[in-house]
């Protein structure tokens, strides 16, 4: 089984509604994700799924986030927008958009240096 894994970042505020604690205020965060797929085959020059193909893929769900208030998009208006709800939603929508010989495997997001959620199905 192959693992390819691609870094990415996005800015943007939230709060957590209902939390106890600072967290209940607006505040910022330079997210960091990183998406990992797996495939269990090569094509014909020795890769997997490219590289950039996956980056530009990313990309084009993380610059939906970019520089936006969370808490009034779409994905979250029913639920927080945590970093565990954010891995969540973007390992679904990246997962629809992989061609069908790629499966997601897994996305961890950090909202700083020391803390992360990954989030995968088991």
């Amino acid at each position: 089984m192959y693992i390819i894994a691609v870094d990415s970042h996005f800015a943007s505020s939230h709060q957590i509604v209902g939390y106890d604690g600072k967290c209940s205020n607006m505040h910022g965060h330079t997210w960091k994700v990183k998406v990992e797929v797996k495939s269990g085959q090569v094509d014909e020059i020795g890769i997997c799924f490219d590289f950039k193909s996956l980056k530009e893929l990313i990309e084009s769900v993380v610059d939906d986030l970019d520089h936006q208030n969370l808490n009034a998009l779409a994905p979250f208006q029913d639920k927080n927008p945590t970093a565990e709800n954010i891995a969540g939603y973007l390992y679904r929508t990246i997962k629809k958009k992989l061609p069908e010989r790629i499966d997601i495997y897994q996305v961890t997001v950090w909202e700083s240096d020391k803390y992360s959620v990954i989030y995968r199905e088991d």
